[in-house]
């Protein structure tokens, strides 16, 4: 943490750095009395593809098929999307846009959230393969359990089979057809893309595990409410995790009541690669607006602040593939800032006053807050 510091940027590049940093020629924002962050970071989103849950017609997250990884989040991404400018406004300018149908949902790509359309708005494409890994939750009566996992093992099976399929046709040297679906892992094999896993179980995260074994996939568990205890299994095999819910219930009635809320410590103290999250796959809503305050509830369960703020910030840069360029405030970086006028992670205190993306400057303006200088003086109230 740098106390009265300057940042400099220039071509949408951070230039200088520090406490005695040369400004001559340049146009001063003056930041008195508020404090600097790199841009926040959503690990997983379907920003831009759903916009109203009711609405059918609004949803452009699934595709139909249980094999799907030729799908692309990106061309489908709307950037005249109403949550964009909510979850800007809160300092997050920067998105994993995902797909969701099917097993192996398609790719997703790194979006910044200030584009006029989709190719504006590409960070970087195609970053990874999003898995939904089938539940191996038991449930309520036997016979439809054993049911439930055999139909679950079945379908991870054929995942399975579908890259030793795709394995066995890129190691070919030349095709007679051209396989899109084959084609659109390469990326995997080579590690030029990640391996997205979307579970919270121990035997879940274990056929992850094997996954990434067996194919030498770059893997992320996304979710991995049960990581905690296999912390150790998980480092030792290099997967990283993203932790989506913070203000949730216990995923088991025996588990503890905030067993949430330390997770991201102990996956800290386990020496994982982690990132804190704000996003429900089930479709409850949430859309990414209280990242920094899950950050911030982390806080109180043992996570320092400048952890938190990694964790929503260069961690998630690093495990999406884009930490040379964003995360933190470092020369040669681009300039993904925010400004705050009072503690980014507190509810009390956060405003967000600037925002950029790589040095542009970014309208701070929604939706709520149009609505608020509608209506505020209609009653004759006028705060």
């Amino acid at each position: 943490m740098i106390v009265d510091g300057t940042i400099v940027f220039s071509g949408g590049k951070i230039t200088a750095v520090g406490k005695s940093v040369d400004v001559s020629n340049a146009k001063i924002i003056d930041c008195t009395g508020k404090q600097i962050y790199p841009g926040l970071i959503l690990s997983s989103s379907n920003i831009g593809l759903s916009e109203i849950g009711a609405i059918r017609s609004e949803q452009d997250t699934y595709e139909l098929g249980d094999l799907n990884p030729d799908v692309r989040s990106l061309i489908a991404y709307n950037t005249d999307s109403k949550i964009i400018n909510t979850v800007r406004s809160n300092g997050i300018l920067l998105a994993n846009i995902i797909p969701n149908g099917g097993v192996i949902a398609g790719s997703s790509s790194v979006m910044q959230l200030d584009g006029w359309n989709w190719e504006d708005a590409v960070y970087k494409k195609d970053i990874g393969i999003n898995f939904n890994m089938p539940s191996l939750v038991a449930t309520s009566t036997e016979n439809a359990s054993n049911k439930v996992l055999q139909d679950a093992y079945k379908q991870i099976d054929e995942v399975r089979d579908f890259f030793r399929e795709a394995k066995a046709y890129l190691n070919e040297p030349t095709h007679t057809t051209t396989n899109i679906k084959f084609e659109s892992v390469k990326g995997l094999f080579d590690q030029t893309q990640t391996f997205f896993v979307y579970c919270e179980m121990v035997n879940e995260m274990m056929i992850a595990v094997e996954f990434a074994k067996e194919f030498g996939f770059r893997t992320v568990i996304v979710g991995g409410t049960e990581s905690y205890k296999i912390a150790d299994y998980l480092k030792q095999n290099n997967i990283s995790v993203v932790l989506n819910e913070m203000h949730n219930l216990p995923l088991m009635q025996d588990d503890d009541v905030d067993a949430y809320a330390k997770l991201p410590y102990q996956l800290q103290q386990a020496g994982i690669l982690y990132s804190i999250n704000d996003f429900d796959k089930t479709g409850s809503g949430n859309r990414g607006r209280n990242l920094m305050f899950n950050a911030g509830v982390a806080v109180g369960f043992g996570l320092t602040k400048e952890q938190a703020l990694q964790a929503i910030t260069l961690n998630a840069a690093k495990i999406l593939g884009i930490d040379k360029q964003t995360g933190s405030l470092e020369t040669g970086k681009d300039a993904n800032i925010i400004v705050s006028v009072g503690d980014l992670l507190d509810i009390k205190t956060s405003n967000i006053g600037y925002a950029f993306i790589q040095g542009r400057q970014v309208n701070l303006d929604n939706k709520q807050k149009q609505l608020y200088e509608r209506y505020k003086t209609k009653y004759g109230i006028n705060r």
